[in-house]
């Protein structure tokens, strides 16, 4: 089982941000970031962008990470 989130910050469009994820989320984040051959912060704002104003920007991150890895091109 996961441990309680984690916060940590990132920078999204010059302005720092505290986002609370369960480490196994921010295992799975950075891998996608290194997949895509991104800076972290870069794929944040990426999903910060496209999310919908409604959705908190931790839960955009969770299900950006499920899609990523349910993708059969998850790899590309």
């Amino acid at each position: 089982m996961s441990g309680p989130p984690v916060k940590r910050s990132l920078t999204l469009k010059g302005h720092r941000t505290s986002v609370s994820l369960e480490d196994e989320f921010w295992q799975a984040f950075r891998e996608i970031a290194k997949a895509k051959e991104l800076p972290i912060n870069v794929l944040a704002s990426e999903i910060d962008v496209e999310r919908d104003p409604e959705t908190g920007l931790a839960s955009a991150i969770r299900v950006y990470v499920l899609n990523w890895f349910r993708s059969p091109n998850s790899n590309t």
